[in-house]
């Protein structure tokens, strides 16, 4: 791996920067767990996107720059270096439009992805259940045929952005008869205003609602709505779930961000010798998932896939997360606990991190079984 940039790449970089450096919101936005954050964030997406910042790596038709892996997380590092607002759009922007451009059509990806550019469209995940989390494959949200299009009915838990959001994208059993769990399974888009969605938001730890419960009776969605072959979402799902845990949910220049901020802090409370090594860690780890991911990007480019590795990524970045939090909290003493300061919200957001994606009970069976080639536990 060539670990120099090149001068196109540094060039882009400085663009971005500049960009940022003009930009930015010099006075935080509100949370975007809250219905005012959430606009003021809408908004910035519609900033982004109109100067081609917000979806770099999409094909220009959709509104991007159509450039590569490496140059999206140059404007990664660049983006969080320079304190940008968070992107309310990253469920859509992240999740489903790389599933949409492996398993999409043409006319749902030119119907889709430009008003998911601008936050127009704000897309939630729902996939998880109140009996099927972890085990997704146990769902028993159902999607029946009907004239045109489909009826879907059922419930949907801990739906990231739900609370505010416009649409969803989730999996429904479609053919309850199947041999396997896995199987009989339909990828659909939903609108959350349409007749029979109910949205019950769900507080945090701090209270705000940073997901939401779906109720769904007899949502009606069109046909166009269906994602890859109706009985396959297994196989599309899975390509979702790759993305998630893979290279682009988190980011490096997010941790480097962190981790620079942190030090600062450590500074700025005395350089206490009792947290030394923990900060020292964070600003290691976070060099040291820089340059695994540059490595991963070197092998796509190179027309690898990444595969089951992306388990390593999803337990490294979720439990990293949750150690950089709580050494910033132990260093801000009594006011690491006051609930409204940029830590204590990135703290309570990091406890997630273990869940979401997939758990990492999970992903530690995959690691041991796909990767370490030992046998099969307790399944």
């Amino acid at each position: 791996m060539d670990l120099d940039f090149t001068p196109d790449q540094q060039a882009f970089r400085a663009e971005a920067r500049a960009w940022l450096r003009a930009h930015v919101p010099t006075t935080p936005l509100p949370s975007l767990e809250t219905a005012d954050g959430f606009a003021a964030h809408r908004v910035w997406e519609a900033q982004l996107a109109a100067d081609r910042w917000s979806v770099v790596s999409w094909p220009e038709e959709y509104g991007g720059r159509g450039v590569d892996i490496v140059r999206w997380l140059v404007f990664e590092e660049e983006y969080y270096a320079a304190g940008a607002p968070g992107r309310v759009g990253q469920n859509g922007i992240n999740l489903l439009a790389p599933t949409l451009f492996d398993h999409g059509t043409r006319e749902q990806r030119a119907r889709v992805l430009p008003s998911m550019a601008t936050g127009e469209v704000v897309w939630a995940q729902a996939w998880s259940e109140p009996e099927a989390g972890s085990d997704l494959a146990s769902l028993i949200s159902r999607a029946e045929r009907t004239d045109g299009g489909w009826l879907l009915s059922g419930q949907k838990t801990w739906s990231s952005r739900a609370a505010f959001a416009d649409r969803a994208f989730g999996l429904f059993r479609s053919e309850p008869d199947t041999p396997r769990p896995h199987q009989g399974l339909t990828y659909l888009m939903f609108d959350l205003r349409a007749p029979g969605v109910t949205v019950r938001p769900i507080g945090r730890l701090d209270g705000k609602p940073a997901f939401a419960e779906l109720f769904l009776d007899d949502v009606f969605v069109p046909d166009e709505d269906v994602i890859g072959e109706p009985g396959q979402g297994w196989r599309v799902a899975m390509s979702t779930a790759g993305n998630e845990r893979g290279l682009t949910l988190r980011s490096p220049g997010r941790f480097l961000a962190a981790a620079d901020r942190l030090l600062n802090l450590w500074r700025q409370q005395g350089s206490s010798p009792t947290t030394h090594d923990r900060v020292a860690d964070a600003v290691i780890g976070a060099r040291a998932y820089q340059l695994f991911t540059y490595a991963n990007a070197s092998r796509f480019l190179d027309g690898e896939s990444i595969g089951p590795e992306s388990s390593l990524n999803k337990v490294f970045w979720s439990e990293y997360d949750i150690a950089l939090h709580e050494t910033a909290l132990e260093l801000l003493g009594e006011e690491g606990e006051l609930a409204d300061t940029d830590w204590a919200e990135g703290y309570v957001f990091s406890l997630a991190g273990p869940i979401y994606a997939g758990t990492n009970e999970i992903q530690r069976d995959i690691i041991a079984e796909r990767l370490l080639g030992l046998p099969k536990g307790r399944r």
